[in-house]
């Protein structure tokens, strides 16, 4: 096992077209490292000069104790699992995991200890004798991953892994993935796009946009305290909301009315005219509940009327319509593009308990917890209102791009 040390590391193709554009990343011996992004972002190619597998053209990679950037992939004991599996369909799923160990020739005895340790461990027993095309997608990527552990590598290097699996095959792969981390604490380096394995699976997180690395926290500091627009609206299922927004001393008015915020975050954002406040939807309830359940709504409640409603028993969705100013509809269509999404309408969502009686086509009260809003400058996507201590690391570049 070793840690990762990624130093102002740059990736330019022919065109001059920065891929990755002066990363830094430290990584942990025994670390889960997330990198995740939209398509097109920089992470699987900072995946592969990790690997070997493209060629810096900048900047410091150090394994361990050793600078690696000329050495070749063979020569960085690293493990890589593809997202394709990459398996040999003549070979028996025994001969599958074997493979790297008969390349480096070890005797026979050694190789079925470790073969058999490691299917042992990812309950493979059963499947040995097997050959990869009378296996489900779950099991060969079980199959890719043994070979990943026989190397006894520095670290592992996931590209993707699950994302050919469908949806009940993937929460029950990323749960063997996260034990088999946790067992082995294994420094491990995991791409993917889709946030949910991000938000479960990783020790912090780096999301990356065009090359540029946008923040680096845990998962909860990321939901928390997402350092731009860019990283508030990719963290987060259903998104946060976005909505014009003007501070006049402690209050913001917002399309439905004016609300009571901290004066802390005040004091960040007044004077600066008009901004983007963003609230994910679980920050808001059905007022009459709220007052119900003890909260002082007396400052934070607006009006609204319901357009649709959907009721999933535990929860509530209520969707609101509201228009919103040319500045900040530019934002949020250029805030679309980068993060490859369906449009973002103007429209606020809001998850209500499932005992809530709002319905369609109704005006209701909406009570709101302010002390989670965050207030965003339209121009360069900064979060004002962030709290920095418990925001991990978020480089200055970041906040103007």
């Amino acid at each position: 096992m070793a840690s990762i040390n990624i130093q102002n590391l740059v990736k330019k193709y022919g065109d001059g077209f920065p891929a990755v554009n002066n990363v830094s990343i430290d990584i942990a011996d025994g670390e889960f490292m997330i990198l995740v992004g939209p398509s097109g972002c920089g992470k699987s190619t900072l995946l592969r000069m990790i690997v070997g597998l493209e060629d810096i053209t900048s900047g410091e990679l150090t394994i361990g104790e050793r600078r690696v950037n000329d050495l070749a992939p063979r020569d960085r004991n690293l493990a890589m699992v593809f997202q394709n599996y990459a398996l040999y369909p003549h070979l028996t799923v025994y001969e599958n995991i074997a493979f790297p160990l008969r390349l480096a020739k070890l005797d026979n005895a050694e190789v079925d200890r470790l073969v058999r340790d490691a299917s042992s461990t990812l309950e493979l027993d059963e499947h040995l004798e097997r050959k990869p095309g009378n296996l489900s997608g779950g099991q060969r990527q079980r199959v890719a991953m043994g070979r990943a552990i026989v190397r006894q590598a520095d670290a592992f290097l996931f590209d993707e892994p699950l994302s050919n699996l469908d949806a009940k095959l993937r929460g029950q792969m990323r749960t063997e993935i996260a034990r088999l981390q946790k067992r082995l604490g294994i420094t491990t380096v995991y791409v993917t796009h889709d946030q949910t394995e991000a938000m479960t699976l990783g020790d912090r997180v780096a999301v990356l946009k065009r090359g540029l690395l946008q923040q680096l926290a845990t998962p909860r500091e990321l939901y928390d305290n997402p350092g731009n627009l860019f990283v508030a609206g990719f963290i987060g299922s259903p998104p946060m909301n976005f909505l014009p927004a003007e501070v006049t001393g402690n209050k913001v008015k917002l399309p439905f009315g004016e609300v009571e915020i901290p004066a802390e975050k005040a004091a960040r954002a007044e004077g600066r005219g008009l901004l983007i406040a963003g609230i994910r939807p679980e920050a808001f309830e059905d007022a009459k509940l709220a007052e119900s359940k003890g909260v002082a709504t007396g400052t934070a409640t607006f009006s609204a009327n319901v357009d649709v409603v959907e009721w999933l028993g535990n929860e509530t969705y209520a969707y609101i319509p509201f228009e919103a100013p040319p500045e900040v509809t530019k934002q949020l269509a250029q805030l679309e593009k980068e993060l490859d999404s369906e449009a973002l309408r103007t429209q606020l969502v809001v998850s209500l308990d499932g005992s809530s009686r709002i319905t369609a086509g109704t005006e209701a009260e909406i009570w709101v917890d302010s002390a989670k809003m965050h207030l965003f400058d339209p121009a360069t996507g900064e979060n004002l209102t962030v709290d920095n201590e418990h925001a991990g690391h978020i480089p200055r570049e970041a906040a103007t791009v």
